[in-house]
């Protein structure tokens, strides 16, 4: 597992650090949303490596769910559009019980901040963030029953912006903070929440970003390495762990290196 700034999880505050809950993949039922490419897809592939019981895979196009269901019958499609609670909620009823949540579905656009119309900002949000937390929520009482666990996937761009994707690094910070609040609420209910925290990734994303990026495979199994051994951060490729290191040590050292790019 290669991440850093590993913080552990124990649902009694005055023990946190020195035990963690461990959360073992094997046999767990799993929704992973955006899971129909990049690094969604990729989480599929190593959730069904590591056994796990039942992986819903959520993509807003049945059509793009119709590989994922032939690979491998612990497969279930699941139709949902996170911007649209009505598909939330049709999508959650499918699903008969949970351990772990995945909010991988992600929005990124290139576009300067000062020149954006408020609808392109909103868009970036409606999924990054809202969609993320209105899937959590719907998903609270299967999780609160199996005492089981949510898996935000964030970025380095939620510690420092990006001027190029401003929109999109406002939301991915937005969600940062709505993590570590929901980690205090849901701790009160036996919900462990982590974080992951890539830098670039080779996905369709940012194929036309130029920088060294990290396949989309070795992201998800480090970042389900820290699960399984109830890391609740996770920086989980080198370029992570190059700039989470700098966020460590000054968040303005962070903020000045994403300046430059």
């Amino acid at each position: 597992m290669e991440c850093i700034a590993s913080t552990h999880y124990h649902h009694s505050p005055a023990r946190r650090g020195k035990r963690s809950k461990v959360m073992e993949i094997q046999g767990k039922s799993v929704l992973v949303s955006g899971a129909n490419r990049g690094i969604g897809r990729a989480f599929v592939d190593e959730l069904l490596g590591r056994g796990a019981g039942t992986v819903f895979a959520g993509a807003r196009s049945a059509a793009d769910l119709e590989a994922l269901t032939a690979v491998d019958p612990r497969v279930r499609a699941l139709q949902i559009d996170v911007t649209e609670p009505t598909s939330i909620a049709a999508a959650v009823e499918r699903i008969g019980g949970l351990d772990l949540l995945l909010n991988n579905a992600g929005s990124l656009v290139s576009y300067s901040l000062l020149d954006s119309s408020r609808e392109a900002v909103e868009s970036d949000f409606s999924v990054n963030f809202w969609g993320a937390l209105e899937l959590t929520k719907a998903c609270l009482p299967m999780l609160e029953e199996s005492k089981g666990a949510v898996l935000n996937m964030l970025t380095l761009v939620s510690m420092a912006s990006m001027a190029a994707i401003g929109g999109y690094s406002a939301s991915k910070a937005a969600a940062w903070s709505m993590t570590q609040a929901l980690r205090k609420e849901l701790a009160d209910r036996g919900i462990t929440v982590f974080a992951a925290y890539p830098g670039a990734v080779d996905t369709d994303m940012i194929r036309s970003f130029e920088m060294d990026k990290t396949p989309p495979e070795v992201v998800a199994r480090n970042v389900l390495d820290a699960v399984e051994a109830g890391t609740l951060d996770c920086f989980p490729d080198p370029m992570a762990r190059q700039a989470g290191a700098a966020w460590l040590k000054n968040p303005r050292d962070l903020e000045a290196m994403f300046a430059n790019m």
